[in-house]
């Protein structure tokens, strides 16, 4: 998989791969920050035109229901071929109608897409067809080291290829405000992008049978700047405390931001909130669906802390399912709540009647975290 990993690299530098599929070649390149030198460069290469992938969530957005995950509009009917009107339709807010019908995405459509997702960019990709003219061209390109190939299968299967891989790398005493007796053991997954920390609380030899666990996506501008429009960093307070006065146990800090888009998605997203949007209906814009979050790096944690049964702190019941298809035996679960502001009232909402979220206590004003009159 080191392959994979360096086009997750290269794609992240702004950078074309080229997609091996059998007796097919696909050069794929990211929507993200593409320029008419880059669109004037792939078209040349490939000696065809390229097309627009896209996931099916951002499809239906565009009024194209899909029964699969991703698939494929034509670009070579586009009066005008530009930047611009790509951006438009891979994450615009307003599309427009001009586009051809999608057609059926190949194993290296969907494999683009996976890639896009796994770099933290926006889901949606150039792809174009190497000509039988320009094999030579390409291949001379991979040669010389200016162009990658990966197999399309390995790209794929990148998020599943991580499992298992997880390393702890480092490990230090940090006394928290909160529980002074605190360990933080920071794990890196094998492509480096992402490093996760487990903060033990606590006694291992102290702790119940079922140890106390919190799973916390990681959130920069609620977590560390105190954002009023989620309760992210009250939860993330909250959630050690209460770790600490169960007798201890653990939190996982996973780099997941935005439900798993990444911080400039996330950003992205806001914006749009700001439209009018709210926070699942913003990420669909963008080709997301409501909850990109992986959890089998939760799992390979606890598996390296000798973890299998667990008390989880959440109003998140897909975090429940994951854990235990995961095969860890969730013994019990605790809310946990944030305080309702004016600011993240419609976030909670969303969260509660959209995607399933337990909150309908601290939405009606029942918990401790709720303010007076609101």
């Amino acid at each position: 998989m080191h392959q994979v990993e360096r086009a997750i690299f290269d794609i992240r530098r702004g950078l074309p791969v080229l997609l091996r599929d059998g007796d097919q070649d696909v050069l794929v390149h990211p929507i993200e920050n593409v320029d008419d030198g880059a669109l004037d460069r792939l078209i040349a290469t490939a000696g065809d035109a390229p097309g627009l992938v896209l996931s099916r969530h951002r499809l239906a957005l565009l009024g194209k229901t899909l029964d699969t995950s991703a698939a494929r509009l034509p670009l070579s009917s586009l009066a005008i071929l530009d930047v611009r009107r790509l951006n438009e339709l891979a994450f615009g807010a307003d599309a427009g109608e001009h586009f051809q019908p999608p057609v059926a995405a190949s194993r290296a459509d969907h494999a683009a897409l996976t890639l896009m997702r796994r770099a933290l960019l926006i889901p949606a990709a150039l792809t174009a067809r190497v000509a039988r003219k320009s094999r030579d061209r390409v291949e001379s390109l991979i040669e010389s080291g200016a162009l990658l190939a990966v197999e399309a299968s390995d790209a794929e299967h990148c998020f599943e290829a991580a499992s298992g891989l997880l390393k702890k790398v480092s490990e230090a005493r940090i006394p928290l405000a909160d529980a002074v007796d605190s360990r933080f053991m920071l794990f890196r997954e094998p492509d480096g992008l992402r490093e996760h920390i487990a903060v033990v609380i606590g006694d291992p030899e102290a702790w119940l049978d079922a140890v106390p666990l919190r799973l916390h996506s990681a959130c920069l501008t609620g977590d560390l700047f105190g954002s009023l429009r989620c309760d992210c960093g009250e939860q993330l307070r909250n959630a050690v405390a209460d770790i600490d006065a169960m007798g201890g146990g653990v939190l996982l800090y996973l780099a997941q931001e935005g439900r798993g888009i990444g911080l400039a998605n996330k950003l992205r997203a806001y914006a749009l909130q700001d439209e009018g949007l709210d926070t699942l209906d913003a990420d669909q814009v963008l080709g997301f669906g409501e909850d990109e979050r992986r959890y089998g790096v939760a799992v390979d944690m606890l598996a390296a802390l000798d973890i299998r049964r667990v008390q989880l702190l959440t109003n998140n019941p897909v975090k429940i399912a994951a854990l235990i298809e995961g095969g860890i035996d969730v013994a019990d679960r605790q809310a946990l709540y944030g305080r309702l502001t004016e600011q993240n009232y419609r976030y909670l909402t969303a969260k509660s009647k959209r995607a399933g979220h337990m909150l309908d206590a601290v939405l009606n004003g029942h918990s401790k975290g709720s303010p007076d009159g609101f």
